[in-house]
């Protein structure tokens, strides 16, 4: 039992956290253990979105859900599964185009 008053507060914020925590982690490893058994489409996409609501909320490290994505997506590519985002999933770029100006002639 903590005996200063910040241990005290800590211990209630923790017991809090953990209650809100809970839900999202046991989605987490619902959705990975779902995706294992059965890796369709549909259960690597609700992985997907369990890993990365865990890495948004401090779950899980961003690390961690790619390295379980990356995992998954390979095992799939060995089975020849086809993957829940098409053939290529294509980023946007967010990078400004480089224009190169015309260089002028010396004298």
């Amino acid at each position: 039992m903590p005996i200063t008053k910040s241990a005290i507060k800590k211990l209630r914020v923790d017991k809090r956290r953990v209650l809100i925590n809970r839900p999202v982690k046991a989605r987490m490893k619902t959705a990975l253990k779902n995706a294992r058994a059965n890796p369709t489409p549909e259960t690597i996409s609700k992985l997907y979105s369990a890993l990365d609501r865990a890495v948004k909320t401090n779950i899980t490290t961003r690390n961690t859900a790619a390295r379980l994505k990356a995992r998954l997506a390979k095992s799939m590519k060995a089975k020849k599964l086809e993957s829940p985002f098409g053939k290529k999933a294509v980023k946007p770029t967010t990078a400004k185009k480089v224009v190169k100006k015309p260089v002028k002639a010396s004298k």
